[in-house]
């Protein structure tokens, strides 16, 4: 259970970095092709739910860590989301 707290944790802390990766590197910011469905993201957005629901069944809060770690969840789903609804415009 422990593990799998901490794979999330490590899963929501990548894809909150990577906003300013992208961000850095002007290379990386070309839109793909109208249309597409961008499989990668939807599923990190899946396994970021997946993810979600497993802190919110955790057993314990860890000092804090767990909520936190909800927290950050939450945002990177919404941000996952936000760069979909994104590429529809």
């Amino acid at each position: 259970m422990f593990r799998r707290i901490m794979v999330a944790f490590v899963t929501v802390f990548t894809l909150a970095i990577l906003p300013s990766v992208f961000a850095a590197d002007p290379e990386m910011q070309t839109s793909p092709a109208k249309g597409e469905r961008h499989p990668e993201m939807r599923h990190a957005l899946h396994a970021l739910e997946r993810a979600k629901g497993d802190l919110e069944h955790a057993a314990h809060d860890y000092g804090g860590h767990r909520e936190k770690a909800l927290e950050l969840t939450e945002q990177a789903i919404q941000e996952v989301k936000a760069g979909l609804a994104y590429d529809k415009k």
